[in-house]
């Protein structure tokens, strides 16, 4: 039994530390097991994206509290790697300056306040985890003492990070308004473009996803996890119980909200761009389409989900760019209506039968 839980995570991990690199830097171009950048750019993307849809489901799956603002959560973790690529660019940039270019087009003579320290690699690492942390914890500190629940949750942190939107297209903010942040050169003074980079890159978010998922696969399984359960499945009960509700609810919101940011952190450098349209209420709607295509409360599902939709939006906007989103919405409605518990619940459900 013990051999049959582990064996999933094993493949996984040789599959992202060692078959992936050897097929892109190995197996030569013209052979069809040859793994291209193209691809692995890809499946990078859609390994950060699968970090967000495992965030979610810890706090929607698993405890019943419908997020709608995850993405700006996910954007802040982008944006703290995105300033530190961006002044790794240093004179290379148009203009050659030792300030981005986007500063140098507005004119401006200085830093802002808040690019301090932008220039550390350590410094920017902590903002990612403690940016979409602290933001978190404050909302969640105040919404959850307000007993605010339901649907009613959803709209304010979807008010949130549309909020939050508005003001990082703002040029006066110092985030390079509608363009955000692109165009970047290096990380750690390695150039970012050259595949072994991106490999490295690829890696280290696969292992990142990995970890996460047994980080996940502990916690739901652990007395916090069962709270978390009961709080879904009956919040006054376990009020009467107790247990204070608010202190577990607040812990895994701002456990989710760091995991997206660090999300963020990792598809800036991959992807090439960061930008305000990662905090689009849409971003985080997709989001929870993942958790619910894969199947939530599962932990895996999510992750399934997250691979199934992006892998079928990359082939419809390459292919049939004016019929994605009405495929994306009739999935949606086809998984409420008739998978509530996903593809992995599709799956555990035909297993079942088979057994019997």
């Amino acid at each position: 039994m013990i051999a049959q839980r582990w064996f999933p995570i094993i493949v996984a991990l040789l599959v992202v530390a060692v078959l992936a690199p050897v097929l892109n830097l190995v197996v030569p171009e013209g052979s069809v097991f040859h793994m291209s950048d193209f691809a692995v750019a890809l499946v990078g993307k859609i390994m950060c994206y699968a970090i967000c849809a495992l965030a979610m489901d810890l706090i929607w799956g698993y405890t019943g509290i419908l997020s709608l603002g995850h993405g700006l959560f996910f954007a802040l973790g982008g944006y703290a790697m995105g300033m530190y690529l961006m002044r790794q660019i240093g004179r290379d940039g148009q203009y050659q300056s030792d300030m981005p270019d986007f500063m140098v087009f507005l004119n401006w003579k200085e830093f802002p306040w808040h690019w301090a320290f932008s220039d550390s690699f350590v410094f920017q690492m902590a903002m990612v985890v403690l940016v979409p942390g602290l933001l978190a914890f404050v909302f969640g500190y105040f919404a959850f003492r307000s007993r605010i629940k339901g649907v009613y949750f959803s709209i304010i942190t979807q008010a949130m990070t549309y909020a939050a939107m508005l003001l990082f297209f703002r040029n006066e903010t110092g985030f390079g308004g509608n363009n955000g942040f692109t165009d970047f050169k290096r990380i750690l003074d390695i150039p970012i473009a050259t595949p072994s980079t991106r490999m490295v890159l690829f890696v280290i978010t696969g292992l990142v996803l990995i970890g996460f998922y047994l980080f996940a696969r502990w916690l739901v399984a652990s007395k916090f996890g069962r709270v978390l359960m009961a709080i879904r499945d009956a919040e006054s009960r376990v009020m009467f119980t107790g247990y204070d509700p608010i202190r577990y609810k607040l812990a895994i919101w701002v456990i989710s909200a760091v995991m997206c940011g660090i999300a963020g952190a990792l598809y800036v450098p991959q992807v090439g761009i960061i930008n305000p349209s990662e905090m689009s209420p849409a971003a985080s709607i997709e989001m929870a389409i993942w958790a619910a295509v894969g199947g939530r409360g599962t932990l895996i599902g999510p992750i399934v989900g997250a691979f199934v939709v992006n892998g079928g939006k990359s082939v419809f906007t390459q292919h049939f760019p004016e019929f994605w989103l009405y495929v994306l919405g009739a999935m949606f409605i086809a998984v409420t209506l008739f998978l509530p518990q996903g593809i992995v619940g599709l799956l555990r459900r035909g297993k079942k039968e088979e057994r019997s």
